[in-house]
């Protein structure tokens, strides 16, 4: 008879999965394309991206959605590196979509829950910078155990961030923004490179199609830069 270990828990999960439809042309990217840029539960320290020994700057975002800003800033920046995190299997079919259309050589994805991604698929100082744009704010206070940046995640993103690498985050509700800003000052080893207790008020990245849903809502958009200290 089996007897579940009382000591034992499943972890608390930032996002839940949902059951969106796949259209056409994102189940064809992903049975064509899925075993050449998707990777899971992979260190890089394995030779899974051929860029990595060219020594390019490596950049990563957390819960990509559809993947359209991520797809923007690989196709703008072609001698760097992208790696977009992301679990729902839409926007991952149609990022798979994209980047073979046009036929880009510096991106790719993982497929797993980011903790575990960050934890197993990087090494420490490794990343120069993550992006988390407009993560879910879980708005109700019993579900707020749920957002994904809580302290020990912010340690754990600080310890694979290069010294003098970035990380920012973004998101259209205000009590979010607070509550990140607080976490992100008090964690050790980071500094707001706009000055204490502001926000990134001209953030330079492409606008999500979150960020344009929350603007036509009426919400204000908060971006944070914080700086990993070289010393």
């Amino acid at each position: 008879m089996f007897t579940k270990n009382p000591t034992s828990h499943r972890p608390i999960r930032s996002f839940v999965i949902r059951s969106g439809r796949l259209t056409n042309s994102q189940r064809k990217a992903i049975d064509q394309h899925w075993d050449r840029y998707v990777v899971n539960n992979q260190s890089l320290s394995q030779p899974v991206w051929p860029m990595l020994s060219e020594k390019a700057e490596l950049i990563v975002e957390i819960g990509f959605g559809m993947g359209d800003s991520l797809l923007e800033m690989a196709s703008d920046e072609p001698t760097k590196i992208f790696i977009g995190i992301e679990v729902h299997r839409p926007g991952i079919g149609k990022l798979l979509h994209n980047i073979a259309e046009n036929k880009l050589r510096n991106l790719w994805i993982i497929y797993q829950d980011a903790k575990e991604a960050m934890t197993n698929c990087f090494e420490s100082n490794s990343i120069d910078k993550i992006l988390i744009l407009f993560p879910d704010p879980w708005t109700k206070k019993r579900h707020q155990k749920r957002r994904l940046v809580q302290p020990d995640f912010i340690s754990l993103l600080t310890e694979k961030i290069k010294p003098g690498g970035v990380l920012h985050l973004a998101t259209d509700w205000e009590p979010y923004a607070q509550q990140m800003l607080e976490l992100l000052e008090q964690a050790e080893g980071l500094v707001n490179e706009n000055g204490s207790s502001n926000y990134w008020e001209h953030p330079k990245r492409p606008t999500t199609k979150f960020e344009q849903r929350g603007k036509k809502l009426g919400h204000g958009v908060w971006d944070l830069l914080f700086k990993k200290s070289v010393s």
